[in-house]
């Protein structure tokens, strides 16, 4: 399989979840080569499933080559492995410290690398801070799930090197996927607009305007969004939604100070879809 001249030839994913097996999956998809980094052997092992799991699904619609996609993805525990990428997506949990532990460690395993974090809502500008090369870093905000999502945001830092930008608009192309370019501030652009619309449709729900369903009939029926902000907040996760709203609330005040029913749903394990409840039954 011939790859587009914006593709690297080897790409690292730290992190093997949902979005690191679905980034994984953009690029075996798109041709290129992959090495999954996760913290221990059975982490790795289970990301390996995870990501075929996804490849099958597409095999089964005639979207790839398994066989081939599949022996082009390696998984591991050791980051030493990511010597050999010209990319790294660091794709591990919405956590600082986390974040810039991977990143150091991913920094002087692929000193050459052009770097990128998934990162929802976090500085990039903070965590390239850490970095001893800040202008190879870049924000690369992928959307879940990943292989059918058209979009990538991508951040740039107050240190981002201009050609940086370049290469990732280059490499969001090449994966047949659509780029929007922002400036690196609380939320970005996505996860701001559509975590304000989500507090409001959950402080509706709260204090009963309306059920979760008819709410979300609102916005899919009235303006044509293709899933409505409750069933959008029990894709992404009710947890994940909480620390990014906690997160914008303590950086741009308290219009985006999370409701009570969301704390208590996440406190009660009622995450949507991953947990099986959340505004909705999965």
């Amino acid at each position: 399989m011939s790859l587009p001249h914006s593709l690297p030839g080897h790409v690292g994913v730290y992190g093997g979840g949902r979005m690191g097996a679905g980034i994984a999956h953009a690029f075996l998809a798109a041709g290129t080569a992959v090495t999954v980094v996760e913290y221990d052997d059975a982490a790795a092992g289970a990301a390996r499933e995870r990501v075929v799991r996804s490849l099958e699904k597409a095999a089964s619609k005639g979207l790839l080559d398994l066989d081939d996609a599949a022996g082009r993805l390696t998984t591991t525990a050791d980051a030493d492995a990511l010597a050999a990428c010209t990319l790294v997506v660091e794709a591990v949990p919405e956590d600082v410290a986390l974040k810039a532990s991977v990143l150091t460690r991913v920094e002087k395993a692929a000193p050459d690398a052009l770097l990128a974090s998934n990162t929802s809502s976090l500085s990039i500008s903070e965590l390239a801070a850490l970095l001893t090369r800040p202008e190879a870093f870049v924000g690369l905000h992928f959307f879940n799930p990943v292989p059918a999502s058209d979009l990538v945001e991508i951040v740039v830092g107050s240190a981002t090197a201009p050609d940086v930008v370049g290469r990732a608009q280059d490499l969001v192309a090449g994966l047949g996927k659509t780029a929007i370019t922002v400036k690196d501030a609380p939320g970005f652009a996505s996860s701001r607009l559509g975590v304000a619309l989500a507090m409001e449709a959950i402080r509706m729900v709260e204090e009963g305007v309306a059920s979760a369903a008819d709410i979300d009939t609102a916005m899919t029926l009235g303006y044509r969004h293709p899933t409505g902000p409750l069933r959008t907040t029990d894709i992404v996760g009710l947890d994940v939604r909480l620390a990014i709203a906690e997160h914008l609330a303590a950086t741009l005040g308290p219009r985006f100070e999370p409701p009570a029913l969301l704390r208590e749903m996440v406190a009660a394990g009622k995450l949507g879809r991953k947990s099986g409840e959340g505004f909705y039954s999965w």
